[in-house]
């Protein structure tokens, strides 16, 4: 069994708490779909968003996902000049038997600009 981390990211287009959570849910869905993960295989996750973003904390919306007993976490992005705006990223390490080429990690919307070859 190993500790490995799994990225992901999406945007949105205003700074609004459904906004955010909706998001972060779909988020959320498509990383626990895509990998088959289970809450309990989650060690921890950390959520970053823009400076642009602050109506919500996003692992807000991995609690009513059922993360209860995961340690979550949410901090800011350094704001780097001309960097992707309204943005949501997050890192899950998961404790799993699958080897880093099997994780899928998932961008959608205008974060797809960040890792190309990721997109759903």
């Amino acid at each position: 069994m190993y500790c490995r981390g799994i990225r992901g990211a999406t945007t949105v287009e205003r700074n609004e708490r459904e906004e955010i959570l909706a998001a972060t849910t779909e988020l959320l869905e498509l990383l626990i779909q895509n990998n088959d993960l289970r809450a309990e295989d989650v060690a921890s996750a950390l959520f970053t968003v823009t400076e642009d973003l602050d109506a919500e904390f996003p692992a807000l919306a991995a609690r009513k996902l059922g993360w209860n007993n995961v340690a979550l976490m949410c901090a800011r992005e350094i704001p780097v000049p001309h960097s992707l705006e309204k943005c949501i990223r997050i890192l899950v390490h998961v404790n799993t038997t699958r080897s880093a080429a099997e994780l899928q990690h998932i961008y959608l919307r205008r974060a797809v600009n960040l890792r190309p070859g990721f997109e759903q």
